[in-house]
């Protein structure tokens, strides 16, 4: 059971993976801090990943779903 539950997790992810190829996150640096005065600067991150790799895990995941299927026969 625990083969086919990693097997559709890889399937899910692959094709989140393949539809989404980069996300952007936040972070607050500070620049200058005197006293009271303090300067920050919003600084985006970008996150990104190559479609291929979402393909390689959908791939894997159909492949441990067959696996189990055909341990069960």
């Amino acid at each position: 059971m625990q083969t086919r539950t990693m097997g559709i997790v890889f399937v899910v992810l692959g094709v989140v993976m393949m539809i989404y190829t980069r996300f952007h996150f936040m972070t607050s640096k500070k620049i200058v801090d005197i006293g009271p005065i303090e300067i920050t600067k919003e600084v985006n991150n970008p996150v990104q990943w190559s479609p291929i790799l979402g393909a390689l895990l959908l791939v894997s995941g159909i492949i441990l779903i067959i696996v189990n299927r055909s341990k069960k026969v």
